[in-house]
């Protein structure tokens, strides 16, 4: 089985690039994030005539999520149960081929001295609570998606310049670790324990050229997957197409 992450920023703009890697290196499970779209515009038709099953949260502007599987998603779910008037499309979650799949597009958060900081950290909590729940139901589980932290400083490419800054700071990666400690492991870190493996790079800047970024986008995986996976790659193809996402796919492979 084969899970890929994919922060698409604007599904109407990357549909042929999903497509593509859809046709040419096929995952089992797609997870989607910053659709950019309301619901009614997702391209769930486009999708299904390749042979894929949909579902998806949409969202305008900023947000929105999807699942697109090989086989049918079952028991689907949106939203954080703590926070049920959040209006933000940011978490979807199903079970496809036995796995429950959570996908998720964590607040950015802006500045550590921001508003949206606070909301972050709230959003964090809840989606802590909510994974605590869903894995006392569920032993084959994967949260995945752009979480908008780098765990430590191997996961940034400048570490000084971004010492205490969003995405980077303590507090955010005490969060991160939060999760991590309800039992799920970091799969790419379980593979690659060492090196450089960026999944975002600014536009601005070159970034990508000068190979400058940061792991914001993860799978984190139950002991029952740790024990099968086979291999964790970000695909940097993808993000060297013309007309890139911000972010490079994350695909996991689990030998069964």
């Amino acid at each position: 089985m084969k899970i890929t992450t994919w922060n698409v920023n604007s599904l109407n703009v990357r549909l042929p690039q999903v497509q593509n890697l859809l046709a040419d290196n096929p995952p089992d499970i797609l997870v989607l994030q910053e659709l950019k779209l309301d619901q009614d515009k997702f391209p769930a038709a486009a999708l299904q005539m390749m042979g894929w099953h949909c579902v998806w949260s949409g969202q305008k502007t900023y947000n929105g999520v999807a699942i697109v599987s090989r086989s049918a998603p079952e028991d689907v779910h949106f939203g954080l149960p703590s926070l049920p008037d959040d209006p933000q499309r940011r978490v979807i979650a199903a079970t496809v081929g036995g796995v429950r799949v959570i996908n998720v597009y964590c607040v950015n958060g802006e500045a550590l001295d921001s508003p949206k900081f606070k909301y972050k950290e709230q959003w964090f909590a809840a989606l802590t609570e909510f994974v605590r729940d869903e894995m006392t139901r569920y032993g084959k589980l994967v949260l995945l998606g752009d979480f908008n932290i780098a765990p430590a400083d191997a996961d940034c490419y400048d570490p000084e310049k971004w010492y205490e800054k969003i995405h980077c700071s303590s507090v955010e990666r005490q969060w991160f670790q939060n999760l991590l400690d309800l039992g799920l492991t970091d799969s790419l870190r379980h593979i690659h324990p060492e090196g450089a493996f960026y999944t975002w790079f600014d536009y601005r800047g070159a970034m990508f050229q000068r190979k400058l970024g940061l792991r914001i986008d993860h799978i984190l995986v139950t002991s029952e997957m740790a024990a099968v996976l086979k291999d964790v790659r970000v695909d940097l193809e993808t993000r060297a197409l013309e007309r890139p996402s911000d972010h490079a796919p994350v695909c996991a492979e689990f030998d069964w």
